[in-house]
């Protein structure tokens, strides 16, 4: 009958999830091309480990910078046209990385690369928060972060394979080309509300806002927008932990994200053809570990009742995990054993995914995304010096500094969790 069809939710919701989650695998696919394509990139223009590294966190200032303004953007104008611009422009970057001819013109447009890339995070998450109730959002913030995580573990194999057949520049027309597509596509078929979606009918409809007293639908979730208290921000502790915390989780994030292939080709001597097979390794690892961690926080949160538990536990596992995988992967003088134990860390470290990103909706009230944006800010300051210290400490004659750096950060981060952060206790007011 006519009437049971209707009375069936439409999947619109879910064709919205598929539409963010290929963006998250594009934005990790284009940020981390760069970093395979790094040995013939340092090879062709004679530029050493220090200048590798200022180009790697050129793009991670940028992003840092831009997170709030990013998400200012798609909050007065709409996820439709905001992720369709930023999109767009970043894959025009990424095109313009292929036409870089220096230290400088490499840099200038791996930061431009980041000014777009800075939106995408932001603006989906405001997509989000329309599109599914709450029940639904753990899952599909975790499902969108592990498609991230996947863009990073086949860049690897992806670029190793364009390389071999046509060089690195191709790597980023491609990859701008995929992305251009992406804005077209994003544009045409999303909508900033499922109440204008013609893929929404009344039972999703219902699903997603909830239905009053009167069997009405309620309203879409969009308040009045009010000033952000900074003097009161910027005066939590608990505001500082959480940034001080994500900090040391993006330093180590970027290790493998910029310095992972040129470690595998430079100090344990694998091919080219091997990177593309090892260097994905640890990123896949990190697709598991996204999910795990953010099913284990919210079971936790669940059974024990109390986000101190079912948030730092998580954390804290992950965090002492990966510096207990770190450490052995840079000392062991087995190239394979090396890449078992960073896969091992890679796990470790993102499961602390799902916590991290639990805090600032669980402390931040209202003014939740404007909490994730400093968190991702403070964060991605971490991600932007990584590279660097990195190089620096290759350039003066040591691979396995590095990881040790990290690790002793992620011991710090894990006491910050520990003793410092609270998830309990409000950043701003509801």
């Amino acid at each position: 009958m006519p009437g049971s069809i209707q009375a069936r939710p439409s999947v619109g919701r879910w064709y919205v999830l598929l539409l963010i989650s290929v963006m998250y695998l594009i934005t990790y696919l284009d940020r981390v091309n760069i970093s395979t394509a790094a040995p013939l990139i340092s090879k062709e223009f004679g530029f050493d480990k220090v200048t590798m590294g200022f180009i790697f966190s050129a793009f991670v200032w940028a992003y840092a910078a831009f997170q709030v303004p990013g998400g200012w953007l798609s909050d007065r104008f709409g996820a439709r046209f905001v992720l369709a611009g930023v999109v767009a422009y970043w894959s025009i970057m990424t095109i313009a990385t292929a036409a870089a001819f220096s230290a400088v013109s490499f840099i200038a447009v791996r930061f431009l690369f980041g000014v777009g890339e800075a939106g995408a995070f932001p603006g989906a998450t405001r997509a989000m928060q329309l599109w599914y109730p709450r029940r639904e959002r753990g899952f599909v913030q975790g499902i969108t972060h592990s498609a991230s995580r996947l863009g990073a573990a086949i860049a690897p194999p992806l670029v190793v394979l364009i390389m071999s057949g046509l060089g690195w520049r191709p790597v980023f027309y491609i990859c701008g080309a995929v992305g251009l597509l992406w804005s077209l596509w994003w544009y045409l078929s999303y909508r900033n509300l499922p109440e204008q979606h013609r893929l929404v009918n009344r039972p999703e409809l219902e699903r997603i806002r909830g239905v009053d007293q009167n069997g009405e639908i309620k309203p879409p979730p969009v308040e009045k927008q009010t000033n952000v208290p900074w003097g009161t921000l910027l005066r939590s502790p608990n505001m500082w932990a959480v940034m001080c915390a994500y900090f040391t989780y993006v330093y180590c994030l970027w290790i493998f994200l910029s310095w992972l292939p040129s470690y595998l080709v430079e100090f344990r001597h694998f091919t080219l053809i091997k990177v593309g097979l090892f260097a994905s390794l640890p990123l896949f690892a990190g697709v598991i570990g996204d999910t795990v961690g953010g099913l284990a926080t919210d079971w936790l949160l669940k059974a024990t009742g109390s986000a101190k538990i079912g948030r730092r536990v998580v954390a804290i596992i992950g965090l002492l995990g990966c510096a207990a995988c770190i450490v052995p992967a840079a000392l062991t003088a087995n190239a394979y054993v090396a890449v078992y134990c960073l896969t091992a860390s890679m796990f470790f470290l993102e499961f602390t995914i799902g916590p991290s990103w639990a805090v600032p909706m669980d402390t931040g009230g209202k003014y939740s995304g404007t909490v994730s944006g400093m968190m991702n800010m403070a964060g991605n300051i971490g991600g932007a010096l990584s590279p660097i210290v990195f190089g620096v400490l290759v350039q003066v004659g040591s691979w396995q500094a590095p990881f040790i750096v990290a690790a002793a950060l992620l011991v710090i981060g894990s006491a910050v969790w520990a003793f410092w952060l609270d998830p309990d206790k409000q950043i701003l007011p509801s």
